[in-house]
């Protein structure tokens, strides 16, 4: 079985993730452009009881733009969003790849915002890719 180890920053706040993801994916929404600095997010999902979290986190809250409660856990030291949970996905923990900090760590095969929110530079090249909005 892969196990995988997302960790914050400072290496305080950690997820360890057995097995295979449930859905890796990009977003393109505003929220996550503003949650990464960068262009667009880039997130794996795992089942929750695939994934045992280890250190202090704060949590933020927001809404997203269909409605659906998101909250994102990180790091008190460094401020690194290590994981989140979406309300609208039970059963799920979302992580950012980048937490990982592994180059080999497989494409996305789902990109949101695909079409309305994706800057125009960005071209998402794996495949099978599903666009979505």
């Amino acid at each position: 079985m892969v196990t995988r180890r997302a960790e914050c920053s400072c290496g305080q706040l950690s997820a360890t993730c057995m097995g295979e993801p449930v859905r890796i994916s990009v977003c393109h929404c505003l929220d996550c452009k503003r949650r990464t600095g960068s262009a667009f997010s880039y997130n794996v999902r795992f089942a929750e009881a695939d994934v045992v979290i280890d250190g202090r986190a704060l949590q933020f809250t927001r809404t997203g733009e269909q409605g659906g409660r998101v909250t994102y856990s990180f790091c008190p030291d460094c401020g690194t969003t290590v994981h989140y949970r979406i309300d609208t996905q039970p059963g799920l923990t979302a992580i950012p790849v980048g937490a990982f900090a592994d180059p080999s760590f497989p494409p996305p095969f789902q990109s949101f915002y695909h079409d309305s929110r994706r800057c125009e530079w960005v071209e998402i090249i794996a495949e099978p890719l599903t666009k979505f909005g």
